[in-house]
């Protein structure tokens, strides 16, 4: 049985500045990548403001950070490139290749290699950021967009829209080693922390598939159901899991909720009411607090993750489409 919690406008504004930063203190930022407006927002964890507005390439979409958080990733899927941020002044220090329309990308462990998505073209282009060179391209299917790598570095997943795969690539060899079927229109992949399941989220299908990867074989399917909302408007995009194992919690896109998972049943316990079409999540470095862009409404709701439920919305940019933790100095 699904539950459908209704958040009003009063509750998502009600957590103060002041006892917001004093309950999460030390918490960092949160820098979110805004698609129409050029920009990325940096959001103050310790007082869910924002406090700066840095200008960037052409419809930044992908954000990510160096394993050590002094180097920031961006997509800009426009500009053909993904820019290279000094996280501090704010300034790119330069543009590595990327293939045409870069979407997302994943970091490698090693933190020298960019596995990047480019829409466009039907390939995965690998990166060296040490080297600034193309080191590969992988042909994948139609429209890839999600990427995901296990945390042994031994795979990366690149998922297509278009062509409804999950393609599993050798990062020795670089590779497509097989294919696996999803449903239609896959957004986003991400190993669990033991390396053991790969989670993929379809967003016309409207669900989550879960493949044993070990045998590559489907071993659960995630469906989602919201009193008052129609089945179309559920559309499963980004998604978070915390690292006791607990939950995973989900955007689905214009029904303007995050789903909350059970990991161990794989059945939805909770949805929490959030901005205009939830897109994708950043957890804070200790997981108390969980950042979701809403594209259309242009801000970020704020979801204490013990309690479930929504503390704050901020205002962002125009679109904003990925969320990224940086820990405090």
């Amino acid at each position: 049985m699904t539950r459908h919690i209704v958040v009003g406008l009063g509750l998502l504004l009600a957590a103060s500045v002041t006892s917001a930063g004093s309950a999460w203190a030390g918490g960092g930022e949160v820098w979110v990548s805004n698609e129409k407006d050029d920009t990325v927002s940096v959001i103050d964890v310790d007082t869910l403001e924002v406090t700066r507005t840095i200008e960037v390439g052409e419809r930044p979409r992908g954000i990510t950070f160096s394993n050590d958080h002094s180097i920031l990733y961006l997509c800009a899927s426009d500009s053909d490139a993904v820019q290279v941020i000094d996280p501090d002044s704010g300034k790119i220090l330069h543009n590595l290749p990327s293939g045409e329309d870069p979407e997302q990308f994943i970091l490698h462990p090693d933190n020298r290699h960019l596995y990047i998505a480019n829409e466009d073209d039907a390939i995965t282009t690998v990166v060296d950021v040490e080297t600034r060179k193309v080191i590969s391209q992988i042909d994948v299917g139609v429209e890839p967009e999600g990427m995901a790598v296990s945390p042994d570095g031994k795979i990366v997943i690149t998922t297509s829209e278009t062509t409804n795969m999950a393609h599993w690539i050798d990062t020795v060899s670089q590779k497509i080693f097989a294919n696996t079927l999803v449903d239609q229109r896959p957004r986003h992949a991400e190993f669990t922390g033991d390396g053991k399941e790969l989670w993929v989220s379809t967003e016309i299908g409207g669900t989550i598939s879960v493949f044993d990867v070990a045998s590559r074989a489907e071993k659960a399917k995630i469906r989602f159901e919201i009193t008052g909302i129609h089945p179309d408007r559920i559309q499963p995009v980004g998604f978070k899991m915390t690292d006791d194992e607990r939950y995973v919690f989900v955007a689905l896109g214009p029904a303007n909720q995050v789903a909350v998972v059970d990991r161990e049943t794989y059945q939805p316990i909770d949805y929490i009411q959030v901005g205009r079409r939830a897109w994708h999540m950043a957890f804070t470095g200790d997981q108390k607090l969980l950042f979701v862009t809403n594209g259309v409404s242009g801000d970020v709701t704020v979801i204490d993750v013990e309690s479930q439920k929504p503390v704050k919305t901020i205002k962002v940019g125009r679109f904003p489409w990925g969320a990224t933790w940086r820990p405090g100095k």
